[in-house]
């Protein structure tokens, strides 16, 4: 009888433990969702459309339209560079944007650099349906 009751309080123990569970849920609210900007190289500068955007995941599609193969210098409060883009072709590169001003800058000096202005993180997409 003892062993029984033994038992019986071994698994009661464990089917308490096992109830326990801890009080922070563990799906935190999703990111925003990825942000689709434009950029533009021509043989005099570079223009992003468009030129403001919140904080959070971005992803660039950059159409050098010059006549030299040209790489961007993103440079703020995060840092990033695209590969070289060849001249007529397109790009793209993905950054995590921050807060703040960055200056887009091309690494070909006889083109003018253009700005980001990122302001406050954008809205989670919690729920946004059909998101991978």
């Amino acid at each position: 009888m003892r062993r029984v009751c033994a038992a019986a309080l071994v698994v009661l123990a464990a089917a308490t433990v096992a109830g326990c569970g801890s009080e922070d849920f563990p799906n935190d609210p999703r990111p925003s969702s990825p942000v689709e900007l434009s950029a533009k190289i021509d043989d005099k500068q570079v223009v992003l459309a468009p030129d403001s955007t919140g904080a959070g995941l971005a992803v660039i599609t950059v159409s050098n339209q010059s006549a030299d193969d040209v790489q961007l210098d993103f440079s703020g409060p995060s840092n990033r560079s695209t590969n070289e883009i060849a001249a007529g072709s397109v790009g793209t590169v993905q950054i995590e944007l921050k807060e703040g001003d960055y200056s887009v800058d091309p690494s070909v000096s006889s083109i003018s650099g253009g700005t980001l202005k990122v302001g406050a993180d954008r809205p989670s997409a919690q729920n946004d349906l059909l998101l991978p």
